[in-house]
């Protein structure tokens, strides 16, 4: 697809942002291997179907879609990104009827645990909001776990504007919406 433009390409301390292709896909299985694992460490569930074989993101489906940046430096894929263009079967039964004709959902923000602690995560989150832009797409849409506060508040901290919650089968989560602001563009 080629209804987006990267319009900042470097981010933080010599990260460059890429679209990730096929080649990528061992690379990105394996850093979210390893995201799952860690969380898992940390006494999390998250993500935990990973590690079972499930991908209920279809990650290998999506980078050949186009819908997943990686974060290199040097090379090395230090974190990676899944903006879907058009709303997955999740996203529409959290967030309901309105506006996805203009949104953009990020999904599966990971950093590699050896790129922890340089805020890479927040610069990522942030490039989805100003360092890409998507043709006839005016806000980025997510979702997290409600009752995971260090993330709710990393996202409420990185201007995403609470939505409300839902509630489904798997527990609650809380949406978070963000207009997204150009260099040059005041935020819509």
């Amino acid at each position: 697809m080629d209804d987006y433009s990267i319009i900042q390409a470097r981010i933080g301390d010599g990260f460059e942002a890429v679209q990730a292709v096929p080649d990528d896909i061992p690379q990105v299985t394996e850093l979210l291997l390893k995201t799952a694992r860690w969380l898992q460490s940390r006494g999390s569930d998250q993500w935990s179907g990973l590690l079972r074989g499930e991908d209920s993101h279809r990650t290998s489906e999506r980078i050949r879609q186009g819908d997943v940046f990686l974060f290199k430096r040097d090379g090395v894929p230090a974190g990676m990104v899944m903006l879907l263009r058009q709303p997955s079967a999740w996203d529409e039964e959290l967030w309901g009827e309105g506006g996805h004709e203009r949104a953009v959902y990020l999904h599966r923000l990971a950093i590699d645990r050896d790129f922890a602690g340089q805020g890479l995560g927040g610069k990522i989150l942030d490039w989805a909001g100003s360092g890409i832009r998507f043709d006839g797409k005016d806000r980025i849409r997510l979702d997290c776990i409600a009752d995971n506060a260090t993330l709710n508040g990393f996202y409420r901290g990185r201007g995403y504007d609470y939505r409300g919650a839902a509630v489904n089968g798997l527990g609650t989560f809380s949406k978070y919406e963000k207009a997204v602001a150009y260099p040059g563009e005041l935020p819509r």
